[in-house]
């Protein structure tokens, strides 16, 4: 797939698009292509973050005419310190070094510390890349709860996707898909022109209904469902296509109605086409606001809850944010995708949400959506602390020099003994 694949989008909006005026709308953006290669100069780099929906047809997540107020905490981040293999690193060290481009720290849902780069401002949307996982497999328990999902996590994929009838996802659960361990082959280098996930993509930039479903279709099997977790950008694909057919309507139009008007998230967000009024990209293709991430973070540190209502299945998010057990009985362990490696740590994921990989966060049950080039949204519920974190690291994965979770440690330990 050559840049030029890609080029006829990069001018593509879809007609829902609000009126109102982006003032980064006119910025020159690379192509999708460079931003999966790790091939945009930083410049670049930062104008396409903040214009992702420019790169495909998008659909716009409608935000609050009342935001949740997000008050000014009295503390502050001044002398956070993080020690990392022996060096250590301030505040200041964190956001050169890591490329970060938008910092939001909430401390029972009052801001404590709120940083922005590279031009970027409180009304700049940035993409999410696989934080979106997080928010698709939320809409699932949401899907659930309000009983579109009447089978809960025992629904057959199949059912609902059939697509994939006769393929490889004969048999697999909805439970199987959250974890990622249904058995199907699949190879997520993202640096790989012939690795699945670029096929994935390809099939995204060629904008024909239906494209993404003919890949996971083609896939082979490998294991039994349930027994081996592999990690798969193509498995968040499916749950979109689950999701939209349970609730009958777009994801984003589900996504604002049941969350981002009625929690109040201050701005509009948009999200990835597949085509031109098609679904929505499951993995990846949110792009929204710094504030409006940590305000879904915090969201999920109140319970899943809205003035006291469950939007989520009771227990759903202890649930889907602790290591899950495949069916052989282990914990379901994997590589991480898109940070710095935390050494000897084995990474465990939940549904489509990582368990912390540091002690100190993983004795507090902290955990974290991740998208690669270093996005977060870090909750850490026996503190009651929320990071929202955007980034322009120069390639997908490995190139952040501070483990990102190691540095949310420090700030949790700084508040802890500043409070």
């Amino acid at each position: 797939m050559s840049s030029r694949a890609s080029a006829p989008l990069a001018a593509a909006r879809h007609s829902s698009r609000s009126s109102a005026v982006y003032r980064h709308a006119d910025e020159p953006i690379g192509s999708v292509e460079q931003i999966y290669s790790g091939r945009l100069v930083p410049d670049l780099a930062v104008s396409t973050f903040r214009n992702i929906d420019r790169l495909f047809p998008s659909r716009v997540v409608t935000g609050s005419e009342r935001p949740r107020p997000l008050p000014q905490a009295l503390e502050s981040l001044d002398g956070v310190l993080a020690t990392v293999n022996g060096e250590s690193y301030d505040l200041y060290d964190y956001l050169a070094l890591n490329q970060v481009t938008g910092l939001v720290v909430l401390h029972r849902g009052r801001i404590v510390h709120e940083t922005y780069q590279r031009g970027n401002d409180r009304d700049t949307r940035w993409m999410s890349m696989s934080v979106a996982k997080s928010i698709c497999s939320t809409l699932a328990g949401m899907a659930i709860q309000d009983g579109s999902i009447r089978e809960g996590l025992a629904a057959r994929v199949v059912d609902y996707v059939p697509a994939l009838a006769g393929s490889a996802y004969d048999g697999v659960s909805l439970r199987d898909l959250l974890m990622m361990a249904s058995g199907v082959a699949w190879n997520e280098t993202y640096t790989d022109p012939a690795s699945d996930r670029r096929r994935l993509l390809e099939a995204q930039v060629a904008q024909q209904p239906g494209g993404a479903m003919a890949v996971m279709a083609s896939l082979p099997r490998t294991a039994m469902p349930g027994a081996v977790h592999n990690y798969s950008t193509g498995e968040t694909q499916i749950l979109a296509e689950l999701v939209r057919r349970a609730v009958g309507r777009p994801l984003a139009d589900y996504l604002s109605d049941k969350l981002w008007q009625p929690f109040g998230m201050e701005h509009e967000a948009t999200w990835w086409l597949e085509s031109p009024d098609g679904i929505e990209i499951g993995g990846s293709g949110i792009s929204a606001t710094l504030r409006d991430y940590a305000r879904f973070g915090q969201f999920m540190l109140e319970g899943g809850k809205i003035d006291g209502e469950p939007l989520l299945p009771e227990g759903w998010i202890a649930e889907a944010t602790r290591p899950t057990t495949l069916a052989g009985g282990e914990s379901l362990g994997t590589v991480s995708p898109g940070t710095v490696s935390p050494g000897s740590v084995p990474l465990e994921y939940g549904y489509m949400w990582w368990t912390a990989w540091t002690d100190p966060s993983r004795q507090d049950q902290a955990y974290a959506a991740k998208g690669i080039h270093g996005q977060a949204i870090y909750v850490n519920p026996a503190r009651e602390i929320v990071i929202a974190q955007n980034a322009a690291a120069p390639k997908p994965l490995g190139k952040l020099a501070i483990d990102p979770m190691a540095f949310f440690d420090a700030i949790v330990a700084h508040l802890d003994r500043h409070r």
